[in-house]
């Protein structure tokens, strides 16, 4: 089968195509043949092997693992003997190392659900990591109910798409910043109130929030608390890269040993973990439309290191989307 390969650290030139043995099915695995898989901020991390930090668990001088990509849809190819919540022809989406490929080989007992009718295989495969990390970001780590006000910072890129759509179907009121050529797309998807930070800066306005998600970074903790209520909730869940050693780690340190002896509850930095329980839940936002995947652009298989490189750049409207 053809697969995207890493074989070492470097720019897009270093993602291959090549071929490989199609995964083996053993009695608990799911063989899905891939229709679509999307690409995702961790990938060109792993590709640059960049914050060097995380070479130490992904192999100092070259990766560990091959096998790039993590979300994926497609259809099932063959179960295991001991599989019953999947058969072959299965619509599904979910995630699993290696999913740039033709075939991605998934434990039933691990991140894989069924795909929405109503959803394209383009749309599933924009879900797993990006949507995940928004629904316990907001659910879990924030604790979001019905009637509280939420800030999403950076609410345009992938995270943050799915996050202002999460948001709203929790019953919160969702104010979204982001740049001034999103802002009508993030209103399209269900913000209550979109703030352009080209025009205005929200740490200064009178305005408080029962949390606020913060994905873009940009400011200090004490602009963030000025806009916070006593007993608010703030989370972490990205920021810029600059710091070659640290990257969007060096952000969230900052600002979880600013805020020690905060009132408010702050989570300066967590990793989604992907489950068939939130995908699940993810399922039934898409098929009831609570939750539409936005879509920048879609590449080929082949093309990958130019999605990779277009995703890098840090402008993409929602996800870019590898067809297969």
């Amino acid at each position: 089968m053809k697969a995207i390969l890493q074989r070492g650290y470097g720019g897009p030139e270093v993602l291959q195509l090549a071929d490989i043995e199609r995964p083996a099915v053993a009695d608990g695995d799911v063989l899905v043949r891939v229709r679509a898989a999307s690409a995702n901020p961790l990938d060109w991390h792993f590709m640059r092997g960049e914050p060097l930090i995380m070479r130490m668990s992904s192999g100092l001088r070259k990766p560990k693992q091959e096998s790039v990509g993590v979300d994926f849809a497609g259809t099932v190819e063959a179960v295991g003997s001991s599989v019953t919540r999947f058969k072959p022809g299965d619509e599904v989406f979910g995630g699993k190392t290696g999913a740039f490929a033709e075939y991605v080989s998934v434990l039933e007992t691990k991140a894989i659900a069924l795909k929405p009718d109503n959803v394209t295989f383009e749309e599933a495969a924009a879900v797993p990591v990006a949507a995940t990390t928004a629904l316990q970001a907001l659910r879990d780590r924030g604790q979001v109910r019905q009637g509280q006000s939420v800030l999403i910072n950076g609410a345009s890129g992938g995270v943050g798409t799915f996050a202002v759509q999460i948001a709203k179907s929790l019953g919160a009121k969702v104010t979204a910043v982001c740049s001034t050529r999103n802002v009508d797309l993030v209103r399209e998807i269900g913000a209550d109130e979109v703030i352009d930070y080209a025009n205005q800066d929200f740490t200064r306005s009178d305005q408080r929030y029962d949390l606020i998600l913060d994905i873009a970074g940009g400011h200090t903790w004490s602009e963030y608390k000025r806009v916070l209520h006593p007993k608010s909730c703030f989370v972490v869940v990205g920021g810029p890269s600059s710091n070659r050693w640290l990257g969007p780690l060096s952000h969230s340190a900052s600002l979880g040993l600013a805020s020690m002896r905060a009132a408010q509850k702050v989570v300066p930095f967590f990793l989604a973990q992907l489950t068939p329980d939130d995908l699940a839940v993810l399922q039934g936002l898409m098929a009831s439309g609570q939750v539409k995947p936005v879509i920048d652009r879609t590449y080929s298989l082949i093309e990958t290191p130019e999605a990779i490189r277009y995703l890098e750049a840090g402008h993409a409207r929602g996800k870019v989307v590898i067809t297969v």
